[in-house]
C-alpha cells in the first residue's frame, strides 16, 4: 500500500487534488440542497431518516442491532434516529416473531407511503440534475459513486476495528448504503 509521501509524488497528484476539491464542493452543495428533491416535498426528510426507512423498507424488518450493523453504525445512534421515526407513526415497534422479549422494528404503511413520496421526489431532482446525461452516463456514475461510497464504508470500517471512533452517525450510515431500489 503506497505511503502518504508516495501518493503526494505520484503523478496523479493533480487529479487527486482536483477529486478531493470536487468531493468536497459535491459535499457542501449535497448539504446546501440537501438532495431532498423537488415540490412541496423538498428537504422534508433528513438524511438519517431516509436512510433508516430505505433500510428498513428494503430489507424489511429488524432489530436495533441488525439494522445499526447494515448501516455501519452504533446501536445508540439508530435507537436515538428511530425514536422521533415511532413517535411520528413512520415506524412500528413490534414484537419478534420467534421471541417475544425482544423488539423489532418496521416501516408502518404510513412511513412506507411517506418513504414513496419522498423517493418520487428525490427522483425527480436527479433527472433534473442529469438532464442531459445519456442513461450511460447517469449509470456510470451512479456505478463509481457506489464504488467511492463503499470504499470510504470499507476504510471507515477498518477504523472502528483498529480501535477508531465513529466519524458521525449520518455519514456513515450514508457510505454503507446501497442506491435505493426505484
Amino acid at each position: 500500500m503506497p505511503t502518504s509521501q508516495d501518493m503526494t509524488t505520484d503523478p496523479d497528484t493533480g487529479l487527486l487534488d482536483a477529486l478531493q476539491h470536487q468531493v468536497a464542493v459535491f459535499a457542501r452543495r449535497a448539504e446546501q440542497t440537501r438532495l431532498g428533491g423537488v415540490g412541496q416535498v423538498r428537504n422534508s426528510m433528513d438524511r438519517a431518516a431516509y436512510l433508516l426507512l430505505n433500510r428498513l423498507d428494503q430489507e424489511g424488518p429488524m432489530g436495533v442491532k441488525a439494522l445499526a450493523a447494515g448501516m455501519g453504525i452504533d446501536s445508540s445512534t439508530v435507537t436515538r434516529q428511530v425514536a422521533p421515526l415511532v413517535d411520528t407513526g413512520l415506524v412500528k415497534r413490534t414484537s419478534h416473531p420467534e421471541d417475544g422479549r425482544a423488539v423489532v422494528l418496521q416501516l408502518s404503511p404510513r412511513g412506507q407511503a411517506r418513504l414513496d413520496e419522498v423517493r418520487s421526489s428525490r427522483r425527480e431532482l436527479m433527472a433534473q440534475v442529469t438532464d442531459g446525461w445519456t442513461e450511460e452516463e447517469r449509470d456510470a456514475f451512479c456505478t463509481l459513486l457506489t464504488r467511492f461510497n463503499s470504499a470510504l464504508s470499507a476504510r471507515q470500517s477498518a477504523a472502528v476495528a483498529e480501535g477508531g471512533t465513529e466519524a458521525g452517525a449520518e455519514g456513515a450510515a450514508t457510505g454503507s448504503e446501497a442506491p435505493p431500489a426505484s
